[in-house]
């Protein structure tokens, strides 16, 4: 952090001092018309003119030429000009009435310049007309070697969104998770993936695809563009979409943002029931200050104890433990942000020397605390009756009752980027800290006459922390070799991360109304105590090469390049629970006392002692790593007027290894596995796609394409690990342990893709498209409820059978301008996602769901694909009036019932159930050069709630989860200095 602050600093006197100095300055960004690419060593040569533009004050001078990103700086003298652009072969245009404040940049924007035509003169347009457009976004997708869609900074700063999440959910085809996951198409995690500045960055959870986006505030981003179809140079393990984060390298102008903002919640917040525990004196800042920590000697297989020590050593072990296993009530606080963002970009060398190189920097720190609580939390298990009569379900556990949980995400983005005429060095740096404490108070019904059930009754009490933190670099370097058309750009990408669940608590008392209330292993389980955790080293490294030629009179391009990807994963579990080396006596059943002085060892009152559950070896703790070598080629090209190809393909070869043993091995059976850096994966595959795109108009298109794409397991669900959830009391399972049912040979997925798609491209972002898609799944991978065990809640990532998916999209954007002039501040846009998903069953899972088949129900052996939502609607209707500096919207959200978990034989499905999330936000900037905006968000208008059944033939839901988010409401200043 002290390094943040000295680098702070810095820039701070660097902007300042340079700010005094400099004089005023033109910039712009030059693009071709036809491509939306940025045109190279273009002129821009300025006039000062009078102020009503009516006389030439001073002549021409020559300005700049652009640079490799077909940017133009201009320092001038405080004034008015006429500022000209040309490029041979291309038609001029001048903008006029350029006005220049001493010290302060006019930015231009995206000026696009069209191919010469012998009919037409110059064209000239005023500065306030060239700045309104987002047009190049638009003709890059309209262009694009396959089907996208995104958005720009120039929209950032129309809309003002302040993060990446807010903005994105504007992009048609996209859906939101958990307020910070982008899904594609209503595909799962599994199928969508998520990259930084085009690499694979993994996210603060490391078994997701996606990269949380609330932490990107939108004045660094360059732009968000989403791919749905798959060309050779990206990676080929999407299916759904893949979403790209660009962060800005050389701003348009100085950043110096300063943002603070607030967020209420009725149900959750200032309420005195709020459940918490005490932490750490740094939870505030995302991490543990040891307070967590794992007691002294605790790693030993034989932990001190009454057996295994004397008297004073377990003594002593027993009270190294923090004492307290008690939620507490505390009134809760609101949610609070704070973000603090600068960048620029400077000449070095005489400013007046445009071949001189620039540096350009940006940094951003953000801090939030959000806190949640629901105090009407429930959680079920349950099953079906073999009575082929009874369609019903009944329980086997419940648990209902309050849980609190406080998040603090602080996230830093720093970057330096030196880019002379034909050469860009950038240097990137992301660091993110998470913490989140949970408290939670559960009642707990077991039926014991359901299968594999003792029967009780429990109140419990859990305390859990997780900490995570994520360091990632990129190095990239831009080449351009001058007059060849060679292009070469190579990124190396480093990513530390770590993720820690220290001293999980969970105090269940059984019997707690009852003459003998006590701690029962057959029944909710002794008091326990858990340590996870996990150190993961990514680096990632491409480069890609493109020959720009001339084909049949049209541009083409040829594009081969490779990359490789390392990763390596260290995870380990420490268990340890309560034992009595005396009567159990609990005349106050309450977690408060549980490790009171007079309870401890060698008290002759319940004489609590804890035992390690850790075999050496230990059988939940595994090394994993992966090799991922890739090269690919690709050719663009018109053969026929108005008909594009991008044919292409990309090579991968993946090698994954693991070090883990299962449970039988670590307790010294001879039938037991253990691996040592063994491959548990290992292929070579190829991955061809072909994109076709004719040009019916200008601005329409037929796009059809074919490509083949994988997904793999991830590091723990090809593991021997099991992770318990202590809330829920469910576990997963690694996919190396085998079953009556399960062979343990966990594989990859490979998906044929075909995709066919009309589009429609209007002024001012506007656009219609409809589109088809069809894939179909080789041995796909979802989570399936362990049948054989029937005592515990188990789930396993196993392969099903193949799967195939059918699906239409509908998106529009349009201006209401149509229907009246009055309207034209007014935007409506809407995606419509239908998918018809089916899996064919293994026969495996057909006869288990055979034999609790019930009486009138007709089982079939294809089911609905897990992840796959039924359908997906995105709508919103937005006001933007730059005058007035007023934007505002109203957006909504939804997926159809989603499978989640598949359900075999005794045990149902479970469902997601459809969200139905309507948000509204509305933003207003005031002040002198609209230096300060204020946003009101709402979210959840509907309060609708979160929540997972379990379904079966005939039978009523019945919850596996809910949760009530509630309806937030929230409010940011943002000032730009």
């Amino acid at each position: 952090m002290l390094k943040f602050k000295h680098l702070l600093a810095v820039l701070l006197i660097l902007s300042t001092s340079v700010a005094i100095a400099q004089k005023g300055k033109i910039r712009g960004t030059i693009i071709e018309d036809s491509n939306g690419e940025p045109m190279i060593g273009a002129n821009v040569v300025v006039n000062k003119v009078s102020p009503d533009n009516q006389e030439i004050i001073e002549g021409a001078l020559i300005g700049a030429v652009t640079d490799l990103d077909g940017q133009f700086t201009v320092p001038v003298e405080a004034g008015t000009y006429n500022v000209k652009v040309s490029f041979v072969t291309f038609q001029a245009l001048t903008i006029e009435g350029v006005v220049i404040k001493d010290g302060e940049v006019n930015n231009l924007g995206q000026i696009r310049l069209k191919e010469e035509k012998s009919e037409l003169q110059e064209v000239v347009v005023t500065a306030k007309a060239i700045r309104t457009t987002e047009a190049a976004l638009m003709t890059v997708k309209k262009k694009a070697p396959g089907m996208m869609d995104g958005i720009s900074s120039a929209k950032f700063k129309l809309i003002g969104d302040a993060t990446a999440v807010e903005a994105v959910k504007r992009v048609t085809g996209v859906s939101i998770e958990g307020g910070k996951y982008v899904y594609v198409r209503g595909l799962g995690d599994r199928y969508t993936k998520t990259t930084l500045n085009g690499m694979d960055v993994p996210g603060l959870d490391p078994d997701r695809n996606s990269l949380q986006m609330d932490i990107f505030p939108t004045s660094l981003i360059d732009n968000m563009i989403v791919r749905k179809s798959f060309t050779a140079d990206l990676p080929a393990d999407f299916t759904g979409g893949i979403v790209n984060v660009e962060t800005k390298d050389f701003p348009d102008e100085k950043i110096m943002d300063v943002s603070f903002g607030i967020g209420f919640n009725p149900s959750m917040h200032f309420n005195s029931d709020y459940l918490t525990y005490e932490g750490g004196s740094t939870d505030f800042l995302g991490f543990d200050d040891g307070t967590r920590a794992l007691p002294q000697g605790a790693r030993a297989t034989q932990v001190p104890g009454p057996f295994t020590g004397n008297t004073e050593e377990a003594s002593e072990f027993i009270r190294s433990f923090n004492p307290n296993l008690a939620a507490q009530n505390q009134t809760s606080l609101m949610d609070y942000s704070l973000g603090f963002s600068i960048g620029d970009q400077l000449q070095l060398g005489k400013s007046e020397d445009d071949d001189k190189p620039k540096l350009g920097y940006i940094f951003s720190l953000s801090y939030k605390n959000n806190t949640r609580f629901y105090d009407d939390v429930s959680y079920g298990e349950y099953q079906k009756y073999k009575d082929p009569e009874r369609t019903e379900m009944r329980y086997a556990t419940t648990q209902d009752g309050q849980l609190g949980e406080n998040n603090v995400l602080i996230g830093a983005l720093g970057g330096l980027a030196l880019k002379s005429k034909y050469t860009k060095l950038r240097l990137t740096a992301m660091r993110l800290q998470n913490g989140e404490s949970r408290a939670g108070q559960f009642n707990i019904q077991n039926d014991g006459e359901a299968v594999g059930q003792s029967g009780y009754v429990a109140e419990s009490d859990n305390l859990e922390y997780t900490q995570s933190a994520l360091n990632n670099i990129l190095l990239n370097g831009t080449h351009i070799l001058k007059n060849t058309g060679w292009d070469i750009d190579w990124r190396v990408s480093p990513t530390f991360s770590t993720l820690e669940d220290p001293d999980i608590r969970k105090t269940a008392f059984s019997a707690v109304n009852t003459d003998n209330p006590r701690f029962a292993a057959g029944e909710a389980g002794n008091p326990s105590r858990i340590w996870r955790s996990l150190n993961e080293f990514n680096i990632n490294s491409k480069i890609d090469i493109t020959k720009k030629y001339s084909f049949n009179d049209a541009d083409a391009k040829f594009k081969f390049g490779g990359s490789h990807t390392y990763k390596n994963r260290d995870y380990e579990i420490l268990f340890f629970d309560v034992q009595f080396f005396e009567s159990q006596s609990w005349p106050n059943p309450s977690q408060e006392v549980v490790l009171n002085e007079e309870n401890l060892f060698p008290s002759e009152t319940n004489g609590i002692y804890y035992q390690s559950g850790n075999n050496n070896p230990n059988p939940n703790a595994y090394s994993s790593n992966v090799n991922n070598t890739a090269f690919y080629v690709s050719n663009e090209m018109t053969p026929i007027r108005n008909f594009k190809t991008v044919l292409g393909l990309r090579v991968e070869n993946y090698v994954q290894r693991h070090t883990g043993r299962d449970q039988a091995h670590a307790s010294g059976s001879s039938n037991g596995r253990n691996l040592v850096n063994e491959k548990v994966l290992d292929s070579f595959d190829f991955f061809p796609t072909a994109n076709l795109i004719y040009s019916l108009t200008d601005d329409q298109n037929l796009r059809a394409s074919y490509s083949k794409t994988i997904a793999r397991p991830s590091f723990k669900e090809l593991s021997f690990a099991q992770i318990l959830d202590p809330i829920t009391n469910r576990i997963f399972n690694g996919s190396l342990f085998t079953y009556a049912d399960w062979d343990g040979n966990l594989t990859e997925t490979r998906i044929d893709n075909i995709d066919l798609r009309w589009e429609l491209f209007q002024r001012e972002g506007q656009m219609f498209s409809v589109s088809a898609f069809y894939k179909y799944f080789d041995n796909p991978i979802e989570l399936v409820r362990i049948p054989a065990q029937q005592t515990s809640t188990e789930f396993q990532a196993r392969n099903v059978g193949n799967g195939r998916l059918l699906g239409v999209e509908l998106e529009a954007r349009k201006k209401l301008d149509f229907i009246s002039p009055a309207l034209r501040n007014f935007n409506i846009s809407g995606n419509l996602t239908m998918v018809e998903s089916r899996i064919d069953m293994t026969d495996q899972e057909f006869n288990a769901r055979k034999e609790y088949e019930k009486t009138g129900e007709n089982i079939s052996d294809v089911r609905q694909m897990a992840g796959q939502a039924p359908y997906v609607i995105n709508g919103g209707l937005s006001y933007n009036n730059p005058v007035l500096g007023l934007n505002a919207g109203m957006f909504y959200n939804v997926k159809g019932p989603t499978l989640a978990i598949v359900g075999t034989g005794l045990y149902g499905d479970v469902y997601d159930e459809s969200f139905h999330n309507l948000s509204f936000s509305i933003n207003k900037t005031f002040g002198k050069d609209d230096k300060t905006s204020i946003d009101f968000k709402v979210s959840n208008i509907l309060n609708d709630k979160r929540e997972s059944f379990y379904q079966s033939f005939q039978a009523d839901k019945e919850v596996f989860t809910s949760l009530n988010p509630g309806t937030a409401f929230s409010v940011g200043v943002n000032y730009k200095f």
